[in-house]
């Protein structure tokens, strides 16, 4: 059994194998379960919802259009499990010297079989922290369960903010 503060489940010969439980905290400090996934049968098992979920989702190829959906798209392992890789950028040395801070918005779209593709910068800082944003969204591995309006899967685009601010002296 491998147990830490945002995930609990079995390990076989270090993957993850049945069923795991992925936490996070409310406001007052809370735990609570966001995801519950089986890993063996690669299937969701509950999400705790968080209000209503508007997104970009795709009617027809190539027609998107904002829609309420019933299940976002999720990143398996939840905010916790994302931030392993978002914490992962390094500053721009041209943006450090211009004094750029600030936040970059990723989007990218993740296809009804989980696939992230189409990454591109929807919020801008320059001094080279887009590109930086861009290579750590990249980086993120397929992992995520697509969204679902009704009981069908949509491609949804999903957005990720990566916040650039330099350390106080």
């Amino acid at each position: 059994m491998h147990t830490t503060k945002w995930e609990s489940g079995q390990l076989d010969r270090r993957t993850k194998v049945g069923v795991w439980e992925y936490y996070g905290y409310t406001p007052s400090k809370e735990q609570v379960v966001v995801q519950r996934y089986d890993h063996s049968a690669k299937q969701l098992l509950y999400f705790r919802p968080s209000g209503e979920f508007i997104y970009n989702i795709e009617l027809k190829p190539g027609q998107w259009k904002r829609h309420a959906v019933d299940r976002p798209p999720l990143f398996i392992g939840g905010d916790p499990a994302l931030a392993t890789y978002t914490t992962q950028l390094q500053y721009p040395l041209q943006a450090q010297e211009r004094n750029i801070q600030g936040q970059v918005t990723v989007g990218f779209a993740v296809d009804t079989l989980g696939q992230a593709s189409g990454h591109r910068v929807l919020r801008s800082i320059g001094g080279g922290c887009d590109q930086e944003a861009l290579r750590v969204a990249r980086t993120i591995p397929n992992e995520w369960i697509p969204a679902k309006v009704g009981s069908h899967a949509v491609a949804a685009e999903y957005e990720l903010t990566l916040t650039f601010r330099l350390a106080q002296p």
